[in-house]
């Protein structure tokens, strides 16, 4: 994880740099800033299948020193099924960036976990992230992924959540769901 200071963008300034791999799998793919909480949400992307690469996290970290983030806890791993070794990537993609326009929430956060689909979470509690409601879809019935001896399994990948609540999912596989959070 890098942060960077753009204020003249010409000269863009290094403010710190983290890297957790090894112990632990990295590969960060975004970060979300909480500036109103003085969190970063930072997302490990998975990118190889049986957990190849290790496990993926999606950490919270303090960020009231920004020359200096703190992780103070990671978001709990889905666990209602053994998806390991359900075939294909398993663990975190993306999660929803609060764009402009968007749905924004310091207190939720929506992610993709691949073959085990979407999830929200709630962080009101920075220091113990819970679970508050997922959608795993179905195996899709036909594969958008051609390449060969890919496993028959969704791939939740991308998650956008409009102004009015409304979930978007791409999945590498499935193609698109919308889905409605009542929570």
């Amino acid at each position: 994880m890098v942060v960077i200071d753009v204020a003249d963008r010409t000269q863009p300034k290094q403010i710190t740099h983290r890297n957790w791999s090894p112990p632990f799998g990295g590969g960060t793919h975004n970060c979300l800033p909480l500036p109103d909480r003085d969190l970063l949400i930072v997302l490990d992307e998975a990118v190889l299948d049986h957990q190849e690469d290790g496990l993926k996290l999606i950490w919270v970290f303090d960020n009231r020193v920004k020359a200096n983030p703190v992780s103070i806890s990671t978001f709990p791993t889905p666990a209602e099924a053994d998806y390991v070794h359900k075939g294909g990537h398993f663990g975190p993609h993306n999660i929803h960036e609060n764009r402009p326009g968007s749905f924004v929430s310091s207190e939720l956060i929506f992610a993709t976990y691949q073959n085990a689909g979407v999830r929200i979470f709630d962080i009101r509690d920075q220091y113990r992230p819970r679970e508050l409601g997922a959608l795993v879809p179905p195996a899709p019935t036909r594969m958008m992924d051609h390449r060969p001896n890919r496993v028959q399994v969704i791939q939740s990948a991308d998650v956008f959540v409009d102004a009015g609540g409304l979930i978007h999912s791409t999945d590498y596989n499935g193609g698109l769901y919308i889905l409605e959070f009542n929570g």
